[in-house]
């Protein structure tokens, strides 16, 4: 891993959490974008080095929806950067870590995905990602 690249935070409503961590962080939002594939539309704000990803369900079957439906709003994963994400799925899976998926995913801002599983690191959820 290089750095944490970024927080993601579950949320009900993108619109009403975009005011509030504008106000709160005292930047604005500086992109809204849709991962039909995982039912999320997020929005992204820069804090210096690291991203906060604000996660938003589009329906009621995705990842953010049941994670709000069981936990409520909140922290959702924290995203670390990689240099070769297929590499680093393998390594991890070797270290008996649980990747969520074995080849990696097209996630949003730009970036190639796996989620490692959070019954192998404490209960929180870690995301590899990797510019594609």
């Amino acid at each position: 891993m290089n750095k944490l690249e970024h927080i993601g935070i579950a949320v009900r409503n993108l619109e009403e959490s975009n005011k509030l961590f504008a106000k709160l962080l005292g930047v604005e939002h500086y992109k809204i974008e849709e991962v039909g594939s995982e039912g999320v539309r997020t929005s992204f704000f820069r804090l210096g080095e690291v991203k906060i990803e604000l996660l938003e369900a589009t329906r009621a079957d995705s990842p953010i929806a049941k994670f709000i439906e069981k936990k409520g709003e909140g922290i959702h994963h924290l995203a670390f950067d990689v240099n070769n994400i297929k590499a680093s799925i393998a390594d991890y899976a070797s270290k008996d870590f649980t990747p969520l998926n074995n080849e990696p995913k097209t996630g949003a801002d730009g970036k190639l995905i796996c989620f490692l599983h959070p019954k192998t690191t404490n209960g929180v959820l870690i995301e590899l990602c990797q510019d594609a």
